[in-house]
């Protein structure tokens, strides 16, 4: 940024040693990036929000998806969510913190601070690699109609959702008898739901406690739930067996609502990871002192300002795609 550009004629168009804003170049180069990475979450959310107004009508429940806490069995919605975004905050705070010792040149703080910031933003990552893995493994299944809707079950005593296991009958066909036990597998059929489509089925008309229930949210902003004559009709028309979700399937509504989730938490978590392995390869020059001899800790700064960015940009993640 010290060299000179002139023109043809020799006149000075910018010495280059001029900071706009009073900031360094590695500081300006820094919030460019931020700038650009910004303009791209937003057209991520923009998005998501033309998409989920389109289909609002049978938009999945965020509270009825994320109900899962690890090591506890229940419904929890958005407890644990809630726990990743406070950490990912209060690993913010340590970055202030950090930023602030830098200051004052102190190496000791500076170290503490980039500690536990790293730590949260690694319980972070490991939460949300937790939590994709809950959502592709799914909870209760549910079959897939020839238009792609979704049609889960309920139980009619407790209005509780049902499990395929609850209900679904076992009937012997050749998965049974070559069972895995015996030496046996598919080794080419692919991926196969828990039970068949004719299983499920099966079960359902075994239990008269099961019901139906559709993608379609009513009044009360509840799915809606059929009688069982109804629940007998709409089955007809179902083809597959669902469980999980991935970027065609998705037991627990619409598909784009996966699509988005995979797209906006897997691209905003890579940031996160980044920052933890950049926080890193700062946190090690600190301890072996590189800033202290530099006489100030700008690094720290600039990659506090990188972090406070996924911070905020989680805030809004957060907030319209699991909140509103």
């Amino acid at each position: 940024m010290d060299s000179t550009v002139t023109t043809g004629t020799g006149e000075n168009v910018w010495g280059g040693g001029n900071r706009p804003l009073g900031a360094s170049y590695g500081k300006l180069m820094m919030w460019f990036f931020l700038v650009s990475d910004a303009l791209t979450f937003s057209g991520f959310l923009a998005a998501y929000g033309f998409s989920r107004f389109k289909f609002i009508e049978t938009w999945p429940i965020a509270d009825e998806v994320f109900t899962h806490v690890p090591f506890f069995h229940g419904n929890y919605p958005m407890y644990y969510v809630a726990f990743m975004t406070f950490i990912l905050i209060m690993s913010s705070v340590t970055m202030v913190l950090a930023v602030d010792a830098g200051h004052k040149m102190k190496k000791n703080s500076v170290i503490w601070y980039m500690f536990l910031t790293i730590i949260g933003g690694a319980i972070f990552v490991g939460s949300q690699a937790w939590e994709w893995a809950t959502f592709i493994n799914g909870d209760y299944g549910a079959v897939e109609t020839k238009g792609g809707r979704i049609l889960q079950f309920v139980k009619a005593d407790s209005g509780d959702r049902a499990a395929l296991a609850d209900f679904a009958k076992t009937i012997p066909g050749d998965r049974v008898a070559h069972e895995n036990k015996n030496g046996v597998w598919f080794y080419d059929e692919g991926y196969q739901p828990s039970y068949s489509l004719n299983e499920v089925l099966e079960g359902f008309k075994a239990n008269p406690n099961i019901l139906v229930r559709t993608e379609t949210i009513n009044e009360e902003g509840e799915k809606t739930l059929l009688s069982r004559q109804e629940s007998l009709t709409k089955l007809q028309n179902a083809t597959q067996v669902v469980e999980g979700a991935n970027l065609v399937h998705n037991e627990y509504g619409s598909r784009l609502f996966a699509d988005f989730f995979f797209f906006i938490t897997g691209f905003h978590g890579f940031h996160v990871f980044s920052g933890v392995l950049i926080n890193l390869i700062i946190f090690f020059n600190v301890a072996l002192g590189t800033y202290e001899k530099r006489g100030h800790y700008e690094m720290v700064e600039k990659v506090g300002l990188y972090w406070h960015f996924v911070d905020l940009v989680w805030v809004f993640v957060f907030t319209f795609f699991y909140l509103v």
